[in-house]
C-alpha cells in the first residue's frame, strides 16, 4: 500500500515521521548519557595529568563543563525536530529556531560555570561578566518564548484550519513544506558531522589551527546552521504566494526572516553585543507575530 502513495509521503514517513522522532529521542538520550560519561573521564584524565589536553582547557578541568558535551546533541535534535514541525506550522518552526538560540545560550552558560572566578571585582573579569549576560539573557529569551507561544495559539489554529480546507494552492504550498523539511534532513546530517569532524580533528589532532578553532567553540555547527535556516525561510516565503498574498502575513514571515539573520549575525560577535542580537532578533520576532495578529483582527477573513 505505502508504495502507491507519493514519493514524498513515503520519505516523509522514513525521515519524519512520529514513530522515527520517538527512535531519534531516545538515541539522543543514549548518546548524551554516553557523551557525558566520556567527558568527565577525560576531564579525570587531565586532572590526574595522564592525558594533557591543552586545547580549549576550559572544558576539561571542571566536572560542570562536562555538561557541555550532551546538551550539544540534545540541541542537534532540537534541529531535527525544528525540520519535523515545519511542514505542519511555519510559526511553530520559527519558534524551534528560538528554542534553539536559547538553549545555545543555556549550554554556553554552563561552559561560563567552569570560568567563573568568585571575585569581588566581578564586573570587571570578561569571563563573569560573559556569565551574567548570558545568565539574564537566559531568563528574558524564556519569556520572549513564552510571549511567542501564546501569540502563536491563534495564529497556529488558522494555519490548521487552512490546511483542512480543500485547495490546489494550499496543498501545493503544504507539499512544498515536505519537500523542503525532507531536503534539510540529510543537509544538516551532513552538516553535523561535518562540524563534529572538524572539531575533533582541530582538538586532538592539529598543531596549527586548533587555537583558532576553538575559539570560537559556541559557533560549530549553528552558524553555517543559521544560513541554512536564512535560505529556507526565504523560499518558505516565496512559496507562500502560492498560498497567500495577503500583506500581514507577508510581513510576518519577512519579519522572521530579519529575526533569522539577526541570530546568524550574533555568531559573528561576542560579549555583550552578542547577547544583545539575539534579544533583539527573538524581541523582534515576537513582535512581529504578535502586530500580526492585531492586524487580522481588522482584516476581513481570506478566501480561500
Amino acid at each position: 500500500m505505502e508504495e502507491t502513495k507519493p514519493l514524498y509521503y513515503r520519505l516523509h514517513n522514513r525521515l519524519l515521521s512520529e514513530q522515527t522522532k520517538e527512535r531519534g529521542e531516545k538515541l539522543i538520550i543514549y548518546i548524551s548519557i554516553i557523551s557525558f560519561v566520556i567527558h568527565l573521564a577525560l576531564i579525570f584524565l587531565n586532572s590526574a595529568g595522564i592525558l594533557e589536553i591543552g586545547a580549549e582547557a576550559s572544558l576539561f578541568q571542571s566536572p560542570i563543563s562536562a555538561i557541555y558535551t550532551p546538551f550539544s546533541f540534545i540541541l542537534i535534535y532540537e534541529v531535527y525536530l525544528l525540520i519535523y514541525y515545519l511542514p505542519q506550522s511555519i510559526t511553530i518552526y520559527i519558534g524551534k529556531q528560538y528554542e534553539i538560540i536559547t538553549l545555545i545560550v543555556i549550554r554556553r552558560v554552563f561552559k561560563d560555570l567552569g570560568n567563573l572566578e568568585l571575585s569581588p571585582n566581578w564586573f570587571q573579569i570578561q569571563n563573569d561578566l560573559q556569565f551574567t549576560y548570558d545568565l539574564s539573557a537566559t531568563i528574558i529569551l524564556f519569556l520572549l518564548i513564552f510571549c511567542f507561544l501564546l501569540l502563536n495559539k491563534r495564529s497556529n489554529t488558522t494555519e490548521n484550519t487552512e490546511q483542512d480546507v480543500v485547495s490546489p494552492n494550499i496543498q501545493q504550498f503544504i507539499k512544498m513544506k515536505h519537500y523542503i523539511s525532507i531536503a534539510l534532513v540529510p543537509v544538516f546530517l551532513l552538516l553535523a558531522l561535518y562540524s563534529f569532524g572538524q572539531w575533533a580533528f582541530d582538538t586532538f589532532l592539529s598543531t596549527e589551527t586548533v587555537i583558532y578553532g576553538l575559539k570560537d567553540l559556541n559557533k560549530i555547527f549553528f552558524d553555517e546552521f543559521f544560513t541554512v535556516l536564512i535560505l529556507t525561510d526565504v523560499v518558505l516565503l516565496l512559496f507562500s504566494f502560492i498560498h497567500t498574498d495577503q500583506f500581514s502575513k507577508v510581513i510576518r514571515n519577512s519579519g522572521f526572516i530579519i529575526s533569522t539573520i539577526l541570530i546568524k549575525i550574533s555568531f559573528g560577535t561576542e560579549g555583550l553585543l552578542n547577547t544583545a542580537l539575539i534579544v533583539v532578533a527573538v524581541f523582534f520576532g515576537v513582535t512581529i507575530l504578535g502586530i500580526h495578529n492585531l492586524y487580522e483582527r481588522i482584516e476581513a477573513p481570506e478566501e480561500v
